[in-house]
């Protein structure tokens, strides 16, 4: 089997890690929605990778509206090209459904399937899961020994997803720094792990100096 046609398996070095607790979560058809602009210039992606992350977002969402009308509650989200489904759909048929339009969607490389076959969550939960996220992207920001902008954060009903390019150290300090944060009930990781000199070739290189040699 492919990864679009396998929930929670990614290929290529991908981890997904479901870390502790008990309760699982899950959350109207919601595009995660690629950071643009000048966060380009600090996202582990490629320009060409973040572009392909909007568009992922934006088609699925279209088509899922088309595919499933009012039944559900499905969020989409989008990392490097690869797709994280949360939310709820009422039935197993529907979650399949689900999987399998947005892997029509061009582009797409992998999906971790983490929909829930349940009854829509509520807008106090919706509420109560985007206080989670920005709870543990000041977290990380108050941290300052990782980099916060290279995780993209999902919280649905208690369970905080984290998806990134990411060293094993950032991985292990992101899940410890999320699992303090107050309302966290499991933590997820899907993550892409790179290691310590791929990261140095993501990052910004300083301009060479000037020339000070004397001129004839």
């Amino acid at each position: 089997m492919t990864p679009k046609q396998t929930p929670r398996f990614l290929m290529g070095g991908l981890t997904v890690l479901a870390l502790v607790s008990a309760l699982g979560g899950c959350a109207p058809l919601v595009v995660g929605g690629a950071v643009m602009g000048s966060m380009v210039a600090t996202d582990r992606r490629t320009s060409g990778a973040q572009l392909d992350d909007e568009g992922i977002e934006l088609r699925a969402a279209s088509r899922l509206r088309e595919a499933l009308g009012e039944r559900g509650h499905v969020n989409v989200t989008s990392y490097n090209r690869q797709v994280l489904l949360t939310g709820e759909v009422p039935t197993a048929q529907d979650q399949q459904l689900v999987e399998k339009t947005v892997s029509g969607v061009e582009n797409v490389r992998a999906i971790v399937n983490e929909l829930g076959v349940m009854g829509n969550s509520t807008l106090t939960q919706r509420s109560s899961d985007s206080l989670v996220t920005g709870q543990v992207k000041a977290t990380m920001v108050d941290a300052q020994d990782i980099f916060a902008n290279s995780f993209k954060v999902v919280t649905e009903r208690g369970t905080v997803y984290l998806m990134g390019r990411v060293t094993q150290r950032e991985a292990d300090r992101a899940t410890e720094l999320t699992r303090g944060v107050s309302g966290v009930q499991r933590v997820v990781r899907v993550l892409e792990i790179i290691s310590d000199a791929e990261l140095q070739r993501t990052l910004p290189q300083p301009a060479p100096a000037p020339s000070t040699a004397p001129k004839s």
